[in-house]
């Protein structure tokens, strides 16, 4: 089992992060050229594929294991008024997660993917951040190793979700405190809260953020203070997907702004990750733009589960099957542009 013994140990796992295989990825990148149509007539789909073969090192690059992890974790900070549903939910939807009664079942089914659902002391919530620290050291360190050692080491791909009442006003928050602007900035209505609720949520934020000045030069002391323990666990496990060579999409705000810490420990620390999709939730476009991440899709969706980067997954899969499966110019003897 991953330990962390402290922040220093956990922000140099952060630091110590392996690059991808570029020669895969020219591989895939001299296929794409011989195929059966323009250069580049494939837009995102051929980017798609040369990013998978870069972290994965293999051309043609595979989906064969496609893992979704959604992590699941309550907050102290409902107390505040913020959702519109109660911490309870959580659990419930849990248990709906394991007869196969969600969306995001049906999803992992359609897209061929293993859903794994972890719940992390749903019993135990975060405490209300407004007061004191989301989470001390411990348990937070404890949170981040619990997502690190999740992840399945021989897949080829991980969504990365998540559930919690409460968690987009962490996502919020950690985002504010990361990139500025405050609740105004990045607060949103979350599962449908009205006109009032949006405000204590702001109001939460900015105080959260006031009372917590003394962690905002740390990134991860920043998602300690602000985050849950599904923010950590699935911080923990891009940062194993990295460390493995396993590409990741990421699903909505509350997953964006999880792993949102390490790109500010480390420019190109989420080279390995996609934004599935862009989310209708407010603060989700702005951190996206933030941290130079284009999403595949944009549904409207808001959800979470890892239920739009599961939709995504279809996409990688439809630009697989065109790089293996499409004839090269001379299979399909056909004259390219330059014959």
């Amino acid at each position: 089992m991953t330990r962390f013994a402290s922040f220093a140990e956990l922000r140099a796992a952060c630091l110590d992060l392996p690059g991808g295989f570029p020669d895969a990825e020219a591989d895939v990148a001299r296929r794409e050229a011989r195929l059966t149509k323009p250069p580049g007539s494939l837009g995102r789909l051929e980017e798609a594929v040369a990013w998978l073969g870069l972290w994965q090192g293999l051309s043609p690059p595979r989906l064969d294991n496609v893992e979704i992890l959604v992590f699941a974790g309550n907050h102290g900070v409902t107390a505040q008024g913020v959702s519109a549903y109660p911490a309870e939910v959580t659990a419930q939807m849990v248990a709906n997660f394991a007869v196969g009664g969600a969306a995001i079942n049906q999803l992992a089914r359609v897209a061929s993917a293993e859903l794994r659902v972890i719940a992390l002391d749903l019993d135990r919530p975060t405490a209300d951040f407004t007061r004191e620290p989301a989470m001390h050291e411990l348990d937070f360190l404890e949170a981040v190793a619990a997502g690190y050692d999740a992840l399945s080491p021989e897949v080829d791909l991980v969504v990365l979700g998540e559930m919690g009442i409460g968690n987009t006003t962490a996502a919020a928050a950690v985002s504010a405190a990361l990139f500025g602007g405050g609740g105004a900035r990045f607060a949103g209505l979350g599962t449908g809260i009205d006109d009032q609720g949006l405000k204590r949520k702001r109001r939460a934020i900015d105080q959260a953020l006031a009372q917590h000045s003394n962690a905002l030069g740390d990134p991860l002391r920043i998602a300690a203070a602000l985050g849950g323990r599904e923010l950590a666990a699935i911080l923990g496990a891009a940062l194993a997907a990295r460390h493995a060579h396993i590409p990741v999409l990421l699903d909505g705000f509350v997953s964006t702004a999880a792993v949102a810490p390490l790109k500010k420990l480390r420019a190109d620390a989420l080279d390995h990750a996609l934004a599935g999709h862009r989310s209708a939730e407010a603060g989700h476009r702005l951190l996206l733009e933030e941290l130079g991440l284009h999403p595949l899709l944009d549904l409207g969706m808001r959800l979470g589960e890892g239920s739009g980067a599961t939709v995504a997954v279809l996409v990688l899969r439809a630009a697989l099957a065109c790089h293996t499966g499409m004839a090269t110019f001379a299979e399909a003897h056909v004259s390219d542009k330059d014959a």
